[in-house]
């Protein structure tokens, strides 16, 4: 499978936690139609000839363009690329940027499904994590997207947020089951240095996370999703039969996607390289005929086995046996003697148990190798 990743750099304003490449009006000045001029260009020059399987538009804020702009960015990919007959078309959302009005523009454009960031149903979480929704707007975005004819439909969580309370992700998960959509992401917060949130925990403003609090919700989180009729198929994503995102499946399989906008990573075979980040500086090197790559690496062997135990260990139906060097399969059987990894036919998995020191296993494992 390939994959295109289409970065939107805008945002209406900066969420405390996020340390993602976007930017506020304050803090670029570039209009979003020349944005995507520059985007266009990028896609003219890719010189790459593969069909695609799934588009993934994210950011930043893609609802900001609205339909007619994220309609526009299907109309460059389809005036350079071959799209699969099935091609998965997501973009992400964010509720208060959405209507009734803005699904239908983009199930008419060809999008075949939606991503919303929910985060929390708790005002008070919400207020913490800087984000500008109500609690039910998220909600509403769900119902109005499944309307519209998407039959697939996002919600993300994040837990663990400081002030959160079990309570709080009681009625998330409440709004989430109500929504009626086939995928539900769940991530715990990372406090990353250089943001907002960083700051107030540095300053005794906000707690710091909590190791035990992020094991027990995660916890309340797979029981509640899984009696609810949803599956794990990786440790943050739970779907519901046939809801399973398959652009991230490529990520997380070692598939090959080009990623276009600022910032944007690309993987290719052993090639993995990556766009400027700011966009006046991106659109600079294209309105100059060159592709804006600021570096790229090539991956030796021992680097494409790393990574795929790192993301392949995280899924449901684990890796083959025979990937794992013999050095590591005297910790693969330790972990399987704990109840942490089981082993089913010729792969090895996560168990549930597992799957909340997912992390640790899977270095433990790489150290073994490398020994």
């Amino acid at each position: 499978m390939f994959g295109l990743y289409l970065h939107v750099p805008f945002c209406a304003t900066r969420c405390g936690y996020c340390d993602f490449n976007t930017y506020t009006p304050g803090e670029l000045d570039m209009a979003p139609v020349a944005y995507l001029d520059s985007l266009a260009r990028e896609l003219s020059m890719t010189g790459v000839d593969r069909e695609v399987d799934t588009i993934f538009i994210g950011g930043g804020t893609p609802s900001l363009l609205g339909a007619d702009g994220l309609g526009r960015i299907l109309t460059m990919v389809r005036d350079n690329f071959d799209l699969a007959p099935d091609a998965e078309i997501t973009t992400e959302s964010n509720p208060e940027s959405t209507s009734p009005a803005y699904f239908d523009g983009l199930l008419d454009a060809g999008f075949t499904r939606v991503s919303l960031g929910m985060q929390s149903a708790s005002p008070d979480v919400l207020k913490v994590l800087d984000r500008t929704h109500t609690p039910g707007r998220a909600v509403a975005a769900a119902r109005e997207a499944r309307d519209a004819g998407f039959e697939h439909v996002n919600l993300d969580m994040i837990y663990g947020t400081p002030t959160e309370t079990d309570d709080d992700v009681i009625a998330t998960l409440d709004a989430v089951l109500s929504a009626g959509v086939d995928h539900v992401s769940a991530y715990s917060l990372i406090v990353e240095d250089g943001t907002a949130m960083a700051r107030k925990v540095r300053r005794g403003e906000l707690p710091a996370p909590d190791e035990d609090v992020y094991a027990r919700r995660y916890e309340m989180i797979a029981d509640r999703l899984e009696g609810a009729g949803f599956s794990w198929y990786e440790v943050s994503n739970w779907a519901r039969p046939g809801g399973e995102c398959r652009h991230n499946e490529i990520y997380w399989r070692d598939g090959d996607w080009w990623g276009a906008g600022p910032g944007a990573h690309s993987h290719l075979g052993n090639r993995r390289f990556h766009n400027v980040k700011h966009p006046a500086r991106y659109a600079a090197m294209l309105a100059a005929g060159d592709l804006p790559i600021a570096g790229e690496e090539l991956l030796s062997a021992a680097d494409r086995h790393t990574e795929a135990l790192m993301l392949g260990l995280r899924l449901r139906d684990g890796v083959p046996l025979s990937w794992i060097e013999p050095a590591g399969h005297e910790v693969v059987d330790t972990f399987v003697d704990r109840g942490l990894l089981h082993k089913i036919d010729d792969r090895v998995a996560l168990t549930d148990a597992g799957r909340l020191l997912a992390d640790g296993i899977i270095t433990d494992i790489l150290v073994a190798e490398e020994r």
